[in-house]
């Protein structure tokens, strides 16, 4: 083999296969010395290949005699002084940044984090990137449509106890194409799967002492390469998948981490960009004389998405995903570190720009978690279109409401009626607050209603993890019971959410298994159980639950004064409110009954979109009797009732609210 120092043209980044071999580009403004390193299919290193530093801090390589699929790897000489941000060593192998496939896992070992003087070659352990050869990209064009229903799944869960997915396919991207997954997604009604994330990510530095692995994925190496272990076929399987669900009409979006790297803090791992250049790739501060890894992501590390290097890997990478696989969207995940610089959060920081004007992203689906864990990190509802975004208070109101919490029921009719409070400004609409009741962190939607407390015990850190804020409640008994009165009561407290999450002004998200009501034990931090605590059990799913939710997805799109993108203001049009708010007695809401501290039943009388419809929230513990409101004598049906096995009759303008229940009216067109 042999190599030209000095490409006509800077090659791409990454490695990119040409009529005679592979060129090879790099980013890096602190190394000294870049070798591209090729392996052999026993995985010894063949070749060592000295990269050429060009204009703008881009190394390059052009190496004659290999195509696609030569297996290699890089590595990186320059000053070695941690304290100063300078990890470099030789003996350390280093993933390409831009790699589009790696030939295994991420393994965790100290081995990885020695210092330069225990001169420890590190290949082995480390995965060996494959070059991947030309790829006709799709035709696919991405939808700004709003969502309808986005279903997040953890792909592995999903898939290893599926009925339907057998063998070595059961915990991968390839079992999510019988059949019957699809006949299931589509029987909810569901338009958008968002995949947790699939980018090649390695364990938690404290998690192979415990014997337990991140089953999350939310500690990434690559950003281009995804996991073999829930994806071993590497990118054909992602293709295929995608395709497979835009044929049923189903949009497929990632959930992608551009906040930190698995590399960690000072004393993480040299895999990949720490060893390349860590004051390029990663946020540091100086501080008593020594420049420290940032740690607005709580992970150890930052990435620093205000540099243009970063900048650039961050849309290369999302650009990839949707012109090679035809991925529709992306979540992103701890979202206000791609507008943080030193100065703290802007909407407006140059990284969030390039996505929103970028020829290719600005027509897909954007979902922000909008906060960090870094001082001043929260920020709904300040992202912008055309972002949409995780409500997190949308998620407490409602759960504080039906856990019975006082002075909750003015704060539900706001969140119901679009959370104008947060979202009202600057043209944005409803559809921009992203709706849950639950997600992948957290408890499950059943054992909300089945613990009072989390417990995290199997996570090995003395259940001092995850949230201690879930404004849950047991019904009466911690956990698993035999009582039957307790288990008929929390069936009920989940479809009563769920009728709430349908009823509700703007986009709904709803977590895989929550539709039948799965459990975690009381687990509300379960990223590192690969085991039967996030498994689906699909064996033991509750049907009836399942089809309770097809039929508040199909009533959400038969009615659509309920997918209306319009905040609901209480003004008139056409001679009648939007939305009026009525009490029991069917007049409406007054100051005084706002106010009231232990209100418990509220009305949402909506004439939105052509259609008038009443739907009553019920927490109260007893039925209790509501009548219509008195306009122009307008007849009702019953549409839906959220309490199990019960039928309801509208009788002299009233009818009979079951305890802890949603009970939904649509107005028909026949006489009073």
């Amino acid at each position: 083999m042999s190599s030209d120092k000095q490409p006509a043209s800077p090659a791409p980044l990454g490695a990119t296969v040409t009529d005679t071999g592979v060129d090879f580009g790099v980013y890096s403004e602190t190394a000294e010395a870049i070798w591209v390193c090729l392996f052999d299919d026993q995985d010894e290193e063949t070749d060592r290949v000295e990269m050429s530093r060009g204009d703008g801090n881009r190394w390059s390589v052009h190496i004659d005699g290999i195509g696609a699929n030569a297996s290699y790897g890089l590595r990186a000489d320059g000053k070695y002084d941690p304290a100063q941000g300078y990890y470099f060593d030789p003996n350390k192998l280093l993933v390409d940044p831009y790699a589009r496939r790696i030939d295994r896992t991420f393994v965790r070992s100290p081995k990885l984090r020695l210092a330069r003087d225990e001169s420890v070659d590190t290949a082995p352990l480390v995965p060996k990137a494959l070059v991947q050869g030309p790829v006709v990209e799709t035709d696919f064009e991405p939808d700004p449509a709003r969502p309808n229903f986005i279903y997040e799944l953890n792909v592995r869960p999903f898939t290893m106890r599926h009925p339907s997915v057998q063998g070595p396919l059961r915990g991968t991207l390839a079992g999510m194409t019988t059949d019957y997954v699809i006949d299931h997604l589509k029987h909810l009604g569901v338009d958008v799967v968002e995949l947790m994330p699939i980018a090649g990510w390695i364990d938690d530095g404290h998690l192979p002492s415990l014997g337990l692995t991140n089953v999350w994925g939310y500690n990434p190496i690559t950003y281009f390469a995804t996991d073999p272990r829930i994806i071993p076929r590497g990118p054909q399987s992602l293709r295929h998948m995608v395709e497979t669900y835009r044929e049923a009409g189903i949009r497929v979006v990632l959930d992608v981490v551009y906040n930190h790297t698995g590399e960690g803090d000072s004393q993480g791992p040299v895999i990949s960009m720490k060893g390349l250049d860590a004051l390029t790739y990663y946020r540091h501060v100086e501080a008593d004389g020594a420049m420290a890894l940032v740690n607005d992501a709580g992970t150890g590390n930052t990435l620093r998405c205000d540099h243009p290097a970063v900048q650039d890997l961050v849309i290369d990478s999302l650009r990839y995903w949707v012109t090679e696989f035809g991925i529709a969207g992306f979540r992103f995940d701890l979202a206000t570190v791609l507008g943080r610089s030193l100065d703290g959060f802007s909407r407006d920081a140059e990284l969030l720009e390039r996505i929103r004007t970028d020829d290719i992203l600005k027509d897909c689906l954007l979902i922000a978690e909008p906060w960090d864990p870094g001082p001043g990190g929260y920020h709904v509802g300040q992202f912008g279109e055309p972002f949409i975004e995780w409500n997190d208070q949308y998620r407490d109101t409602v759960r504080k409401f039906w856990r019975g919490e006082d002075h909750m029921i003015g704060a539900l009719a706001g969140k119901v009626a679009g959370s104008a409070d947060q979202f009202n400004h600057d043209g944005r609409k409803p559809s921009a607050s992203v709706n849950f009741l639950a997600a992948h962190d957290g408890f499950t939607l059943g054992d909300l209603v089945s613990y009072e407390n989390k417990h995290n015990d199997a996570n090995g850190e003395d259940n001092r993890d995850g949230h201690n804020a879930n404004y849950s409640w047991n019904n009466g008994a911690e956990g698993e019971t035999d009582d039957e009165a307790i288990n008929t009561a929390r069936r009920n407290d989940v479809r009563a959410l769920l009728a709430t999450l349908f009823v509700s002004h703007g986009s709904l998200m709803l977590t895989a298994g929550d539709e039948f009501g799965r459990t975690q034990g009381g687990n509300n931090n379960a990223y590192a159980q690969d085991n039967e605590i996030t498994w689906l059990d699909w064996e033991n799913a509750d049907g009836d639950l399942v089809n309770f939710v097809a039929s508040l997805s199909e009533m959400r799109r038969n009615h659509p004064a309920f997918r209306s993108d319009k905040f609901l203001t209480g003004e008139k049009t056409d001679g009648f409110k939007d939305v009026m708010w009525v009490r029991p007695d069917g007049a409406e809401m007054t100051d005084k009954d706002w106010n009231r501290a232990d209100s418990g039943v509220l009305g949402m009388f909506l004439h939105e979109e052509g259609e008038v419809l009443l739907v009553w929230f019920n927490r109260l513990r007893e039925e209790i009797e509501v009548a219509l409101p008195p306009e122009q004598g307008l007849r009702f049906e019953v549409a839906l009732v959220s309490a199990i096995d019960t039928r309801i009759t509208i009788e002299n303008a009233s009818l009979k609210l079951p305890p802890r229940s949603v009970v939904i009216l649509a107005h028909t067109n026949g006489q009073p």
